[in-house]
C-alpha cells in the first residue's frame, strides 16, 4: 500500500453530512502535510482542504465554514467532516501527501460523494 485509502462516501440529502477517512501507510505520516482533493464531473481534481505537520489547516473558499479536516498521526488517518453538503460538492473525493493536485504521487481510487438535487 503506497497510496491512501479513502472511505466514507455516499449518497447523502442537500443539507446534510459526511464524515470522509483516509488512511494513509507511510511510516512517516506525521511529517507530511496532507490534502483532501476532490473531482467533480466535467471538471479538474481541485484542493479542498489541508492540515499540516502542526494541525493548521486550510480550506478552500467553496468549503469554508462547512468543512473540516483532521488527523491522526498514531492511525495514521485523516478525516474530512463534511456539513451542510450542496449538490456543488458531488465528487469523487481523494486524499494525498501534500497540497498539489496535479502531484504525480500515486492516487487512490477516492470515495464517491453524491448530493442528491
Amino acid at each position: 500500500q503506497v497510496q491512501p485509502v479513502e472511505s466514507g462516501g455516499g449518497l447523502v440529502q442537500p443539507g446534510g453530512s459526511l464524515r470522509l477517512t483516509c488512511a494513509a501507510s507511510r511510516s512517516s505520516f506525521s511529517t507530511y502535510t496532507m490534502g483532501w482533493f476532490r473531482q467533480a464531473p466535467g471538471k479538474q481534481r481541485e484542493l479542498v482542504a489541508y492540515i499540516n505537520t502542526y494541525g493548521n489547516t486550510y480550506y478552500a473558499d467553496s468549503v469554508k465554514g462547512r468543512f473540516t479536516i483532521s488527523r491522526d498521526n498514531a492511525k495514521k488517518t485523516v478525516g474530512l467532516q463534511m456539513n451542510s453538503l450542496n449538490p456543488e460538492d458531488t465528487a469523487i473525493y481523494y486524499c494525498n501527501y501534500g497540497t498539489n493536485p496535479t502531484t504525480t504521487q500515486p492516487w487512490g481510487q477516492g470515495t464517491q460523494v453524491t448530493v442528491s438535487s
